[in-house]
């Protein structure tokens, strides 16, 4: 079984950057295409960035210039960079991996993490 664990989150200022970690387990890593989604409070979870086996990204418009989505196949671990957060950043972030290329709706997705919090202060 798939498992897959968030962390990196926590309280910053608005401004800073936070680099989150999503470590995989359970079957090879490097087969495996990632996203990263978001949820704030009240809202639907919505996609923010994708990595494919073969090291391409995508990004959500809304983020794009801002956050950095890689992976490092040794240790099993897809990393998401988010500079120059926002307060409307505030969400929990989660990372999901899924065996097609690469995808970017949530719905092709096959396992998830639980999440890691990011709350951005004014």
């Amino acid at each position: 079984q798939v498992q897959l664990v968030e962390s990196g989150g926590g309280l910053v200022q608005a401004g800073g950057s936070l680099r989150l970690s999503c470590l995989v387990s359970g079957r090879t890593f490097s087969i495996y295409a990632m996203g990263w989604f978001r949820r704030a409070p009240g809202k639907e979870r919505e996609f923010v960035a994708a990595i494919s086996r073969s090291d391409g990204t995508f990004y959500s418009e809304s983020l794009k210039g801002r956050c950095t989505i890689s992976r490092d196949n040794a240790k099993n671990t897809v990393y998401l960079s988010i500079n120059s957060l926002k307060p409307e950043d505030t969400a929990v972030y989660s990372c999901a991996v899924t065996q097609r290329q690469y995808a970017l709706d949530l719905s092709r997705y096959d396992y998830w993490g639980q999440g890691t919090q990011v709350t951005v202060s004014s």
